[in-house]
């Protein structure tokens, strides 16, 4: 139930902001169904595991992955679909917490917090790079495909 509920609302907050953020309209589904997705391997991964960096990794693979198909099927740069697919997993409540630790003299918990935001960042920028590298050779098959 969890997973249908976080499907549902990832893919109300990825397809939302892609309006707030203006993207064409044919790819605001595609990168509502890419961020629904990208959740969903995220809280299988979570589940699996207690650490930050492979649930993050993986919905970060799966983004690039997914939305590179679904540019090339709706024409479309594969960016306009990454920034609305990952408002999802941009830790911004880690960041809040740590900055709100900070300005309250409580640099401990607060660095731990910055490292946290920090390892996110890594892993989410390292699963774009993954997916980049593996897409490439994928992406010349899929255009002829596309093109018949």
């Amino acid at each position: 139930m969890q997973i249908l509920v976080g499907f549902i609302l990832s893919f109300a907050s990825s397809l939302g902001f892609g309006i707030i953020t203006n993207i064409p309209k044919r790819t605001l589904l595609p990168a509502g169904i890419t961020g629904a997705l990208s959740w969903v391997v995220y809280l299988l991964m979570a589940g699996q595991t207690h650490g930050l960096i492979l649930p993050n990794l993986l919905a970060a693979v799966t983004i690039g992955i997914v939305a590179n198909v679904a540019a090339i099927i709706v024409r479309a740069p594969v960016n306009v679909m990454y920034i609305p697919c990952l408002v999802s997993l941009v830790p911004g409540a880690i960041i809040y917490k740590s900055m709100q630790q900070f300005t309250l003299g409580h640099e401990g918990s607060a660095t731990q917090g910055f490292i946290k935001t920090l390892t996110i960042a890594v892993a989410l920028a390292v699963g774009f790079v993954i997916a980049e590298a593996v897409f490439s050779k994928i992406r010349p098959v899929l255009r002829r495909r596309r093109e018949r």
